[in-house]
């Protein structure tokens, strides 16, 4: 944003050989041995820059003895005296009695601070801008200012002048004002959707100032700590959450809001919480008219961060109230009230790309601070593009990579979140863009060269995390993919302790529960926890993190009710989402089907849940799925502000007693099976596979159907069984001397026999129905069903 207007502009010169005294102290600078008690300049808004650097000018003139200490008084404002500062810590820092501004770039030639209040940032104005000194603002490449004072009421952010050659990766552009990548808050807009200033949609920003006497009160909370075997993950979207009429919450889409709902995640056994992208974006960034709809399209998801220190301002019920600190402490809230329900949360992180897109998007803040540091470049400027998105973050770049440590340490200390989950953490292992343009031209190039973007072998950011004392305690979970096509999936580089969201596991389960031949073993390995992925790299099942549906692609409801994509409402022309979506329809397309194909579709998602509920590793549920929510065949809502991405519940509440009761009753017999969520893989001292026949499985192309029996501490043994054919079918059970097998589950069954738990009324009655098969050692299965049976004793 260009910001030409400014209400007062300072300097802030001085001369070589000045020492300041230690952060937080009243810093004067003097020649030589020089005493430190000097003459105060007071700045006024008129001339002040003029008359600073002619008193310094006249001091080092007289020899330098005599010390010129700078104090800028404010209409209406309290003063501040302007100071060396300290290189570290980077971003904005509360000290006594002040704050300590630092920040890293490499290639600026000078830089200054600007300062505002709230009501010159609407206007577009720079309250105060105070130019640093490369003499003494500045340590190695980092620019650094200590303001003595009170600034609680304003907002900051830099400008950077140097070298304006994209062939050479530098945008620098002193009419520019930046904001921070450290900041902790970022000040804009305040109200989500709606433009800025004079119809903006991106209206300048500025980092927060934080204050020295600012707490919360935690209230004793403590990182939960669950292992990673026991967890049950939900994918939700914040705003997505409460935002529906029907939540009846106040301030809906809101991290408040969100806690009024956090007990139905409770009621469902989630006890993990994977929030889709919290830190700062521009939900405007997309922002047109959709002539489908007839709203404006907007960012919805998030994958697009502006600045990945601050929480997403907008999710807030404060907005911009006391400088974004407000929406801090909601956000914090939320994690300390979850962590009283006994739930984790996870942020869903997004490294590999910002905001600032190519070259024809917009200047926020990495690009013109220090683009060649902070993006993968070609070498001649060119963005690489392995994100999708227009740029690629240049994550094993020494600088790059302490910047994401940092940010990650402090969600995990200052926000107490339990773990990350990586967005195409592929790129993260992608080398980095250290080139020399030099060789570009053709001159020769000596020893090894490893071309930007390769991957490599032990990437320093992942071993940079792995081994930090405080990130290598908590969840981290790699997308491992990215969109260049490097598909990392059961070889990420791990240490031992990163899992893996398992894309094969989706698409092999989709495939065999929709009855696609030639997937049975493949199907049995995604049952085990995919040893054939994780086993020989020496991980465990916990490093699975088995789902079937997330938040891009169609919703459990529509992968068994659509074939085909239905993305016209995104106005794109259907172009853009998946077209390969391994999805079945049960026979008609679209929500309005028949009775037999609405049945058959019930016991498709049963199927589906049942599968991951009772497979080794950990499983993730997509926020609405619990409850059948559909998207209606649209596989790619990021753009929509609406019913298709809130979570409806009015219709939970319709499903309290059809498939919400089934998920329910599925995760609380996972919690309660001491057997399927093991340390290990399972063996065949525990598991036991099965076909039509007892120890019989049938491995063949064309086998439709897997079993399995698995020794419990807990319910002894269970029997699980999936038919996926089209024909029904009458299977033998093993047999056990002085025991009986009895039906649990059956996804063929009518609610609420369904699920057999002990409130169904007449339940002794529905299990007797059994009893003539039982008594033969058999049962009877629809075809498209699966069921659990428990080994009791014999009456």
């Amino acid at each position: 944003m260009d910001m030409s207007r400014t209400t007062s502009r300072f300097s802030f010169a001085s001369n070589c050989g000045l020492f300041p005294v230690k952060c937080g102290n009243l810093r004067r600078y003097a020649r030589g041995g020089g005493d430190l008690v000097g003459n105060s300049v007071t700045l006024r808004a008129s001339g002040g820059s003029r008359r600073v650097e002619s008193l310094v000018s006249n001091a080092s003139a007289r020899g330098g003895d005599e010390v010129e200490t700078v104090v800028i008084e404010r209409p209406g404002l309290a003063p501040f005296q302007v100071l060396a500062g300290s290189p570290a810590p980077l971003g904005a820092t509360a000290c006594d009695g002040g704050v300590n501004f630092a920040i890293y770039s490499s290639g600026a030639t000078a830089a200054a601070l600007c300062l505002f209040t709230l009501s010159d940032l609407t206007a577009n104005r720079v309250t105060e801008e105070v130019v640093l000194d490369p003499l003494i603002n500045r340590t190695g490449n980092v620019w650094h200012v200590f303001l003595q004072g009170e600034l609680d009421d304003m907002v900051y952010g830099y400008k950077f002048d140097g070298k304006l050659s994209p062939q050479e990766g530098h945008y620098f552009d002193y009419s520019r004002i930046l904001l921070d990548p450290y900041a902790k808050a970022v000040i804009s807009r305040g109200e989500y959707g709606v433009l800025g200033p004079g119809g903006e949609c991106w209206p300048q920003m500025a980092g927060m100032i934080p204050v020295s006497n600012e707490e919360f009160d935690w209230e004793g909370d403590l990182p939960l700590q669950y292992l990673q075997k026991d967890l049950i993950i939900y994918e939700m979207h914040v705003r997505g959450f409460t935002k529906h009429d029907s939540s009846e919450t106040d301030s809906p889409g809101t991290y408040i809001s969100a806690i009024k709902k956090l007990d139905h995640l409770k009621e469902l056994g989630i006890n993990c919480i994977e929030l889709m992208p919290c830190h700062e974006f521009n939900e405007l960034e997309y922002f047109s008219y959709n002539s489908v709809l007839g709203e404006n399209k907007l960012n919805f998801w998030g994958y697009s961060t502006v600045n990945y220190f601050s929480p997403m301002i907008r999710y807030s019920s404060a907005g911009l109230a006391n400088c974004g600190r407000d929406a801090i402490n909601e956000f914090k809230t939320l994690i300390r009230e979850a962590h009283k329900r006994g739930i984790e949360v996870l942020l869903d992180v997004v490294f590999n790309h910002t905001a600032e897109g190519n070259e024809n998007g917009p200047m926020i803040s990495f690009r013109g601070i220090d683009n060649s540091t902070y993006y993968m470049l070609a070498p001649k400027g060119e963005f690489y593009n392995y994100s999708g998105c227009g740029n690629t973050f240049n994550c094993n770049h020494p600088v790059v990579r302490q910047f994401i440590v940092d940010c990650l340490r402090y969600w995990v200390t200052e926000m107490h979140v339990d773990g990350f989950r990586f967005d195409l953490a592929s790129i993260m292992t992608r080398s980095c863009s250290l080139w020399d343009p030099v060789n570009v031209y053709g001159n020769p190039i000596e020893g090894d060269m490893v071309t930007t973007g390769t991957p490599v072998g032990g990437p320093p950011l992942i071993e940079m995390i792995s081994n930090d004392p405080i990130l290598c305690k908590v969840k981290l979970i790699a997308e491992a993919w990215d969109a260049g096509g490097l598909y990392q999936v059961g070889s990420f580089p791990h240490s031992g302790i990163w899992s893996e969201w398992n894309g094969q596991y989706r698409d092999i389960v989709r495939q065999f529960i929709k009855g696609t031949d030639g997937f049975a073993g493949a199907f049995a390995q995604c049952l085990c926890g995919s040893p054939n992925l994780y086993q020989d790299g020496g991980r465990k099942p916990r490093h699975s993190i088995n789902f079937i549906c997330a938040h891009d692609g169609f919703t459990l409801a529509d992968l068994v009710t659509y074939n085909n994509k239905s993305n016209l409402s995104n106005g794109e022309d259907n172009r853009d989402g998946e077209n390969h979506n391994l999805s079945w329809n049960c026979g008609e397309e679209g929500e309005f089907a028949s009775i037999t194909v609405r049945r058959l579709r019930k016991r498709q998602i049963r199927n589906f849940f049942l599968c991951l509920m009772v497979s080794q590793g950990v499983p993730m549920i997509y926020m609405g799925d619990e409850y059948g929510h559909t998207k209606g065949g649209n596989n790619n809502t990021y753009c929509h502000d609406n019913y298709f991405n809130y979570f409806r519940w009015d219709r939970k509440e319709e499903s309290s007693s059809d498939f919400y009761r089934f998920c329910r009753l599925m995760t609380k017999f996972r919690y309660e099976c001491e057997s399927l969520g093991l340390d290990e893989f399972p063996t065949a001292e525990r598991l036991q596979w099965h076909g039509h026949q007892p120890k019989t499985p049938d491995w063949s192309e064309t086998s439709r159907f897997v079993a399995f029996t698995m020794s419990d501490s807990l319910k002894g043994e269970i029997y699980v069984a999936f038919n996926t054919s089209h024909l029904p079918v009458t299977v033998t059970l093993p047999e056990r001397l002085g025991y009986r097998w009895e039906p649990l589950v059956d996804t063929s069954k009518p609610v609420p026999y369904d699920f057999l738990s002990d409130d169904v009324p007449d339940r002794a009655t529905a299990v007797k129905l059994y009893s003539h098969f039982l008594d033969a050692n058999l049962y009877p299965m629809l075809s498209y069903s699966s069921v659990i049976l428990i080994l009791q004793p014999d009456a």
